[in-house]
């Protein structure tokens, strides 16, 4: 159930979401320790953002997990995930904010109830 949540600025065509998605899934669970199959990523392009005062290439993404995360496993899921919008995007990670969620069991639903 880890969730990133990605939005940038720039247009996403679909074999580049691809890749994006699956690098980040691979990356997300082997990071966090958990099974692919729980990992779930959204990749939002074409949105307006402002950062640092100019719509230049920028992002913002949300992890939410239960469990899995702190300082240690957030900073290097802070550099991967912002190697990969360099790699795939050629956003500088200059210009990347992600914030994390460590969520209690009962706040994340899934299958018609929660974990």
């Amino acid at each position: 159930m880890p969730t990133l949540n990605l939005f940038t600025n720039l247009p996403v065509d679909t074999v580049v979401a691809s890749d994006i998605l699956r690098d980040a899934t691979k990356a997300v669970a082997k990071i966090i320790g958990k099974p692919e199959s729980y990992v779930m990523i959204l990749l939002n392009g074409g949105v307006p953002i402002a950062f640092a005062g100019t719509e230049e290439p920028a992002a913002y993404g949300e992890l939410i997990s239960i469990g899995g995360l702190g300082p240690s496993v957030n900073g290097k899921l802070s550099s991967t995930i912002a190697e990969i919008l360099q790699t795939k995007l050629y956003i500088d990670s200059s210009r990347f904010y992600i914030k994390f969620y460590d969520v209690q069991r009962s706040f994340f639903g899934f299958n018609g109830s929660t974990f």
